[in-house]
């Protein structure tokens, strides 16, 4: 079946960012997903997984495994349509591994005509589900997804992120049986918009990984249009798999060089908006934290003459691109786990699980990011707060989904109104939320290993009271402001 043909199935929308440990300023591994939908509101529910939930999973599009015994708790955002698929997105396991899955992308025609996708194939809709459970480092995810793929086939083309004390990785599934992945350089970003991104495949080196068979495949099918000395041809990945049209340089090739825009301006500076041949990995431009990749993913394309609610440019020119952030964003993350050293990743598992390292956060914003405050939710609790789970499938405002997903409603449509209210309540969030996240941080350390689960589930609980509670008063002030700046309001005779 063809790409089009799964668009009830898949997020055809969204930007990740992978940050190497020695490219933050702590040391921590970053990887981040906005969610999009072709829908402006998709429902999402925040929850914890209990180890062992399932013993199998039956996918929207006819795709069903039997799942191994026990697993690990995890923590996902799945839809609030369960039989639209589960769509659980992005998670962190008890072992510390965190996944985001998907960045959905296309191949081109010359490698689907040889490796077409399989109809009942692993699609994105149950992805997180079949794999972020069973894997103690993120090599060992990279590894099962694609055993899965190998013995069911992929329905779609897809990106996925993966994460572990030591390592980030980024693996691009083509076709319906081939795929590459490569390790972020630990000083290095990558970002991806719906593409695929990954280059140059050193196939002697342990920081690729790839589908058996991939280089025959292509020689046999002369599929390599690489020009090299000596008969050696570079093999791009990019290049012999993925697209190149008119469409990629409206659609995604503009925010990726947002990205570098932000992150790496020098380099950005030596391309143009559309081109093609902007770099998968590079060096930022100075070390980062999770504010500097959630301004990534809250970005559209501020002050600049691409910005679709801004003043510079024309008419045409603020329409040209599509932005990272979106109307129908419905959920931010960033996975953060804190780099460990002198550990193997298989130590670094062992101490996850005894409750011996920090907790990772799942830093989420519901909704638009823009507008949306990120939320710090520490993974090593047991639970996550009630309040978050279980969204109804349409408007209700006694739902922090809803309520979240209502400010970009009320701030973008009249922005030169809601533009300074929303900046310094974002702001405001901002530093609550890190001084949050640093204080239930030391708290947790200093206490005994056997409570520490307990004084995560503490900090979330404390941080959904506050940071529900400042939206709804947010809104409330937001749906004043556009009252009273209202083109119906008429001056009033004082004496009436």
């Amino acid at each position: 079946m063809s790409k089009k043909g799964f668009d009830g199935l898949m997020r055809r929308s969204c930007t990740s960012v992978l940050v190497g440990r020695a490219a933050t300023r702590d040391g921590s591994i970053l990887i981040a997903r906005n969610e999009d939908n072709t829908t402006p509101a998709a429902p999402k529910s925040l929850r914890m997984v209990p180890a062992g939930e399932r013993d199998g999973v039956e996918g929207a599009n006819g795709f069903a495994i039997t799942l191994p015994e026990g697993g690990f708790r995890y923590s996902a955002m799945p839809d609030v349509t369960p039989e639209e698929g589960l769509f659980e997105e992005a998670g962190v396991n008890a072992a510390h591994v965190a996944m985001s899955a998907t960045e959905s992308a296309l191949a081109n025609d010359c490698v689907l005509a040889f490796d077409p996708y399989v109809e009942n194939g692993l699609a994105e809709d149950a992805m997180l589900t079949v794999v972020l459970p069973y894997v103690k480092t993120a090599r060992e995810g990279v590894k099962r997804l694609g055993e899965i793929v190998a013995a069911h086939g992929s329905a779609e083309s897809n990106g996925v992120l993966f994460a572990d004390h030591l390592e980030a990785w980024y693996m691009e599934i083509a076709t319906g049986h081939h795929w590459v992945a490569q390790r972020i350089p630990d000083d290095c970003v990558a970002v991806v918009a719906n593409q695929l991104s990954i280059q140059e495949v050193d196939f002697e080196s342990d920081s690729f990984m790839y589908s058996e068979g991939i280089r025959e495949f292509v020689e046999e099918h002369a599929l390599n249009s690489a020009l090299g000395g000596g008969g050696e041809h570079p093999f791009n990945f990019r290049e012999i798999f993925g697209t190149s049209s008119d469409g990629d340089r409206r659609y995604n090739t503009p925010r990726v060089w947002d990205g570098l825009r932000l992150l790496a301006p020098e380099i950005a500076k030596e391309h143009t908006v559309v081109d093609s041949d902007l770099p998968f990995v590079f060096r930022p431009n100075r070390l980062l934290g999770v504010e500097d990749v959630a301004a990534v993913l809250s970005s559209h394309f501020d002050e600049t003459e691409f910005d679709p609610i801004g003043t510079a440019g024309d008419e045409f020119s603020r329409k040209r691109y599509r932005a990272i952030a979106l109307s129908r964003t419905q959920e931010s993350h960033v996975l953060q786990i804190e780099g460990v050293f002198g550990l193997s990743a298989e130590q670094c598992a062992q101490a996850a699980l005894k409750g011996e390292l920090a907790s990772p956060i799942c830093w989420v914003a519901l909704g638009t990011p823009c507008f949306s405050p990120y939320m710090p939710l520490f993974c090593d609790a047991h639970m996550w707060p009630a309040c978050f789970d279980d969204a109804a499938p349409k408007p209700d405002l006694s739902h922090p989904y809803w309520v979240f997903r209502s400010l970009q409603a009320a701030s973008d449509a009249r922005f030169a109104v809601t533009q300074v209210r929303s900046g310094d309540y974002k702001s405001e969030q901002w530093q609550k939320a890190l001084r949050h996240a640093q204080h239930v941080h030391r708290e947790a350390l200093a206490a005994p290993v056997e409570e520490r689960a307990a004084v995560y589930e503490k900090g979330n609980s404390e941080l959904a009271s506050w940071v529900v509670a400042d939206a709804q008063k947010h809104l409330a002030t937001l749906l004043l402001d556009l009252s009273i700046a209202s083109p119906l309001t008429f001056k009033m005779n004082p004496n009436l």
